[in-house]
């Protein structure tokens, strides 16, 4: 799993699954990440259920930005999980 895909791709992608067009699926990605940079500025996390938790821990003078995946990528990447559903 070390390919990425684009920006645009991921944005193509969703457009298919939500059935509409790629403006509003850029749209959609280009506000989720203005909100997510707003609230990591404003010093707070984001938990988001099925996904996992992105934030900020202060060390010193730095900050370390963390992910802690959600129970599903864990037990999609064979990782210990206590995730039940389909993958």
């Amino acid at each position: 799993m070390s390919k990425s895909i684009s920006k645009k791709e991921f944005i193509q992608k969703l457009a298919l699954k939500m059935n509409t067009n790629e403006k509003t699926s850029a749209s959609w990605v280009d506000g989720v990440t203005d909100t997510l940079y707003e609230t990591f500025r404003e010093g707070q996390g984001v938990s988001l259920t099925g996904l996992g938790s992105f934030y900020m821990e202060r060390r010193g003078y730095s900050c370390v930005f963390k992910f802690n995946p959600s129970q599903k990528i864990k037990k999609l990447l064979g990782w210990s999980s206590t995730y039940k559903g389909e993958i």
